[in-house]
């Protein structure tokens, strides 16, 4: 399970133009939030943009290109990279400067070792300490994803997936088990991006959504858990396989 996947002809990589009127508006986010720190405006920035594969597994990340996006100097762009390289975001290749981390099923697994056990404690602790109108959203969430998948939305679906799913960490009220999740789960939002045209129309993650509802509305704290667990479990073996048989041409820039 040592595979690692780098970028086919169904991802398009981002000209420089178009890279920078991304970054840009995330940048003006984070005006609206009031962040002024260099570093951490250029570290959310980068890190957005892996996540959201506007910068994809195996592409070279330019200091100089990121400053120039970012409209500041190039050591608050290196901080922000040695940083993300210590979080498992990007690497650093002798003779080549920084690449997106690519995609690799060993890791993954791991990840998703780590995030199945959290998302079961999540659920059995917000199936009692959410009130009614925060369960309906959850339900709300549900039907936006059917909307999406209608629509054969999946980018949209994939977004409101992530949406269900961190709705119940924050239902579980526990600001340490928000901080360690959130610490994996991006990585696996990028997964799950990446992948998600070349796997089943994920019509049976709605119906374990449902379920997963449906258990919480009856104040079954263990089923919620449980299913959460098996969810994420066969989620995990979806991706993990899709990302196997996925052809692997070399990334150039």
């Amino acid at each position: 399970m040592s595979n690692q996947n780098t970028p086919d002809s169904n991802f398009k990589k981002l000209d420089e133009s178009e890279l920078a009127l991304a970054v840009r508006s995330f940048l003006s986010t984070l005006d609206v939030n009031g962040e002024t720190r260099l570093p951490q405006r250029a570290y959310l920035a980068i890190r957005h943009a892996i996540r959201h594969l506007q910068l994809l597994p195996g592409q070279t990340v330019l200091e100089r290109e990121m400053a120039e996006f970012l409209d500041m100097s190039r050591t608050p762009v290196r901080e922000s990279l040695v940083r993300l390289e210590t979080e498992g975001w990007v690497r650093l290749i002798p003779r080549r400067g920084f690449i997106v981390a690519p995609l690799v099923a060993d890791e993954l697994q791991q990840i998703y070792e780590v995030v199945e056990a959290l998302d079961g404690v999540a659920g059995r602790l917000a199936t009692g300490r959410a009130s009614q109108e925060e369960i309906t959203q959850l339900e709300h969430l549900i039907v936006e994803q059917e909307k999406a998948l209608e629509l054969n939305d999946l980018f949209t679906w994939t977004e409101l997936d992530d949406q269900f799913h961190n709705y119940i960490v924050d239902l579980s009220q526990n600001s340490r088990l928000r901080s360690i999740v959130d610490s994996q789960s991006d990585q696996l939002y990028r997964a799950r991006l990446y992948t998600i045209k070349f796997r089943p129309k994920p019509e049976h993650s709605v119906t374990e959504h449902k379920a997963i509802l449906a258990a919480m509305r009856a104040g079954d704290s263990e089923a919620v858990r449980t299913l959460l667990q098996s969810h994420r479990y066969r989620a995990r073996n979806e991706i993990l396989e899709t990302l196997q048989s996925m052809p692997l041409p070399p990334f150039t820039d």
